[in-house]
């Protein structure tokens, strides 16, 4: 049973994958302005981070949650956060004090990937 549960979890994760790729691919109306820059939280569920890509300003706190029945934990590539492990609705918040672009990973699932890129306040900043 366990194992089915777990083929159904990633199924919708890849199939959610899926979808977040097209919306990525699909351009806004001339004139709109993204409705998710003020997004500073970052799901996990499924084996997968949501949004995978998230834009934000200096100084923004980025939130993950983990929504999984599964525990995970975040670790940037570069070693600038790492969380503890995360049970489910357990939450890990990073203030982003530098641009840059900051790729992670779950240290459990390492094929669970996402990036956080932090712009100077100059620039617009939107989740992808």
């Amino acid at each position: 049973m366990k194992k089915n549960h777990r083929l159904a979890a990633i199924c919708a994760g890849l199939l959610q994958l899926a979808f977040v790729e097209l919306a990525i691919l699909a351009p806004l109306p001339a004139g709109a302005e993204s409705a998710s820059t003020a997004i500073t939280e970052v799901k996990i569920d499924n084996f997968t981070f949501a949004p995978q890509r998230v834009t934000v300003k200096v100084g923004t706190t980025v939130t993950w949650i983990n929504e999984d029945d599964i525990p995970h934990a975040i670790a940037a590539t570069g070693k600038s956060f790492r969380s503890k492990v995360l049970d489910t609705e357990d939450k890990y918040s990073f203030t982003f004090t530098t641009a840059g672009v900051f790729e992670y990973f779950c240290s459990l699932h390492p094929h669970m990937t996402g990036t956080i890129v932090v712009e100077t306040t100059a620039g617009g900043g939107a989740a992808q």
